[in-house]
């Protein structure tokens, strides 16, 4: 065996033997599995947050048109009391939407 074949062979053995340390999983693996599940959860929680919403809104509207239909002359402050209503709900969405798109983009959760 001549030297260059002996040096060739050296080398392909140490990078053989090196070779495993490279193979090694990322130590992000946990912080990416941590952000999948933040993603889904932040889904989760806007899609029960925008469903209860819109049904809280709809039953007080309902109330709302029942109630000026009975008594017209209260319209004025039904109206003013459903419009304050249908804000505070929906902020509630608004705020739900925030958090979820903090979740999604901002990755609090990962290294």
């Amino acid at each position: 065996m001549n030297r260059r074949s002996a040096l060739t062979f050296a080398l392909v053995l140490i990078a053989g033997a090196t070779a495993p340390l490279y193979a090694q999983t990322p130590a992000v693996a946990e912080a990416t599995e941590i952000a999948k599940w933040s993603i889904i959860t932040a889904g989760f929680a806007l899609a029960f947050a925008a469903g209860l919403g819109a049904l809280a809104q709809g039953r007080g509207v309902s109330a709302a048109a029942e109630a000026i239909a009975r008594n017209p002359g209260a319209a004025g402050d039904i109206r003013g009391s459903l419009i304050l209503g249908l804000v505070l709900i929906e902020s509630l969405v608004i705020y739900v939407l925030l958090i979820s798109l903090i979740l999604f983009f901002l990755k609090p959760f990962s290294a």
